[in-house]
């Protein structure tokens, strides 16, 4: 298994459309920033990010003193800093002024339907939901404003399909639409970040580029498909089939960290998920992700959390319940 498929399997993500847009120019639209509206989304999430998929039509992306994004049919959006945005039908428009967001949210997936009676756009608006740490290690080094057209692939198609199904079954009687539009959300989400990773690109730098490195994405692997092991950076590069000086620059470069710093970080992500959706013990979680003692799996938890294991378990169970 890979590193991503690795990743997105221990860590738990959440994911939801909140909003389906059928508008006509002239409109605009104003998405608030994840960080507002998460509170309303998902309660308790260390982190959302929210994205847009066009389904018809065409629109413009506005963010900040950006140039406009043009975007058309099959074009998806994440946001991978969770900025506050226009979606519109020509730039530089202003705004509807609508409903207060807790009564847009109230009701999911909502339907916003609005314009001049122009040339129509629809889209759909959706949101994930996951542990700070992991967003940091999917998200670093991309662009504020990731694009990528997911019409034309076999998955993107086929997720286009699912979603348009689902929106309709969330009309009628039959149980369980939210859960399939919620898997969705999950789904689109992971095919936008490889749909990235697979796009050829000059200067590119984060993990999704590190993954697309054969020398770093196989030392990532490694570490992923093996996290208990002791690795040393010798045997990593000799994973790799390159030399420890080659490993580290480029692991340094494309990553943003040196291999067992990185390597560190993934054992306490992985021990962070298995504090708190499981009841293991310690010394077994400490065995499980590489370290000899729980003594040592605790000094290192508490400089990268904040708290130690036990009490932060227990913080997270309060949280949950709430």
């Amino acid at each position: 298994m890979d590193a991503l498929s690795e990743t997105l399997r221990i860590v738990r993500l959440v994911g939801a459309i909140f909003l389906q847009g059928r508008f006509s120019a002239p409109w605009c639209y104003q998405s608030p920033s994840a960080d507002a509206a998460a509170p309303l989304l998902e309660p308790g999430a260390e982190r959302v990010v929210i994205f847009h998929l066009i389904t018809d039509g065409e629109c413009h992306v506005e963010l900040g003193d950006a140039p406009p994004l043009h975007l058309v049919a099959g074009d998806a959006v994440l946001f991978t800093q969770g900025d506050a945005h226009r979606m519109a039908s020509t730039p530089g428009l202003p705004p509807a002024q609508g409903a207060r967001l807790d009564e847009v949210l109230a009701r999911r997936p909502r339907r916003l339907a609005y314009g001049g009676g122009g040339a129509r756009t629809r889209l759909v608006c959706g949101y994930l939901a996951c542990d700070a740490r992991l967003a940091r290690l999917l998200l670093t080094g991309l662009p504020r404003v990731l694009r990528v057209h997911v019409r034309g692939s076999e998955a993107g198609d086929w997720l286009e399909a699912s979603l348009r199904y689902a929106l309709a079954q969330g009309r009628s009687p039959q149980p369980g639409a939210e859960g399939l539009l919620a898997k969705l959300a999950e789904l689109l989400f992971i095919e936008m970040l490889r749909l990235h990773m697979n796009t050829p690109g000059e200067g590119r730098s984060g993990w999704l580029a590190g993954m697309g490195d054969p020398v770093v994405g196989a030392a990532l692997h490694g570490m992923h498909q093996q996290p208990a092991r002791a690795w040393t950076l010798d045997e990593l590069a000799r994973h790799a089939g390159s030399s420890r000086s080659v490993l580290a620059e480029r692991f340094q470069r494309l990553v943003g960290s040196a291999p067992m710093q990185y390597l560190t970080q993934w054992r306490l992500l992985l021990a962070a998920n298995l504090l708190r959706h499981s009841s293991a013990q310690l010394a077994r979680i400490a065995e499980q992700v590489g370290y000899q003692t729980d003594t040592a799996l605790s000094r290192a938890f508490r400089r990268e959390y904040g708290a130690p294991p036990a009490a932060w378990r227990r913080s997270q169970g309060s949280s949950a319940r709430r």
